[in-house]
């Protein structure tokens, strides 16, 4: 695939995205299909497409040829190929790396984590961001988060800080056999933020596809360039650059992401936030039996 500035490769879907201004009305029928079962639906043969959009087999040639593909096979197999790094585990990213570090590697690594930091703004825009942030911080919504076997230490991280700024911050148990119980609790105007990254968990694509269709709430994926299964579930999706050259991918740009989020929704009524943290403070100082009434000197 094409690169973007900045070095940031391009998936199918971020080409096909960055066409959507451009399209005539049945292109953008197809583009709308492609988009809605993704990767799925560019996976079938292209008569199947054909009918099921509508948009005949040369019609839909001469779409991915304007996407840069030589033609259908070209674009399904760059399709292949994505789901092939979504599923890339250590062993192979580190077959890819080499595994070779160099007496400099604290010096490169931390200079690559910069890199992937400073890309956040071509991943996300600040409208995005706002947008989540409005959603954290609304007082009428309650916030319920859940992140994948490795992933969940992230949404922690988010829960921790949120539950600081405002009430009704819930993480899901560990265990999926105690979900149903706070899943049951969720109310249309309620939000799930969820945490997915390559290897995807099933259970998390099912949670969002329960949470969005059966108790019709909002729900937020954070997830990598190649997506969870969960985002066709999902009202917003955050693709974050994880690949850092090493077997292990990094997280550093979520960190960055939660942080950034946990700001901007504390600064939406800073009045409250404020007053909810002091309290906070208060009575985290009087369960730990300290004396919090200021005493004065005898003068």
């Amino acid at each position: 695939m094409a690169s973007a500035s900045e070095g940031i490769v391009m998936t199918v879907q971020d080409e096909v995205r960055a066409h959507l201004n451009d399209l005539t009305a049945g292109q953008t029928k197809l583009a709308n299909a492609l988009l809605a079962d993704y990767p799925f639906a560019g996976l079938q043969p292209i008569q199947q497409l054909a009918d099921g959009t509508g948009v005949s087999p040369p019609s839909i040639s001469r779409f991915v040829n304007r996407l840069g593909f030589a033609g259908y096979g070209d674009f399904q197999n760059a399709l292949i190929e994505e789901l092939r790094e979504g599923s890339r585990s250590p062993r192979d990213l580190r077959a890819l790396s080499g595994g070779t570090q160099g007496d400099c590697f604290l010096d490169s690594y931390t200079t690559r984590a910069a890199d992937l930091v400073r890309q956040l703004p071509q991943t996300i825009t600040q409208q995005q961001l706002d947008s989540v942030a409005v959603l954290m911080g609304d007082p009428a919504r309650n916030i319920y988060v859940r992140g994948g076997r490795i992933s969940d230490t992230l949404a922690r991280f988010l829960s921790v800080h949120l539950r600081q700024i405002r009430p009704g911050i819930h993480h899901l148990a560990d265990d999926p056999e105690l979900w149903p119980d706070t899943v049951l609790r969720i109310r249309r105007r309620d939000v799930a933020v969820l945490f997915d990254f390559r290897r995807y968990q099933p259970s998390l694509e099912r949670l969002a596809a329960t949470i969005s269709q059966e108790r019709r709430a909002q729900v937020v994926l954070v997830t990598d360039k190649w997506q969870s299964p969960a985002a066709r579930y999902c009202s917003h999706v955050i693709a974050l650059p994880i690949e850092i050259g090493t077997a292990w991918d990094t997280g550093v740009a979520a960190l960055a992401l939660i942080e950034a989020l946990v700001v901007t929704a504390s600064e939406q009524d800073w009045h409250s936030t404020e007053g909810r943290i002091k309290d906070w403070d208060a009575l985290r100082a009087r369960l730990k039996g300290k004396n919090t009434s200021q005493t004065k000197e005898s003068p």
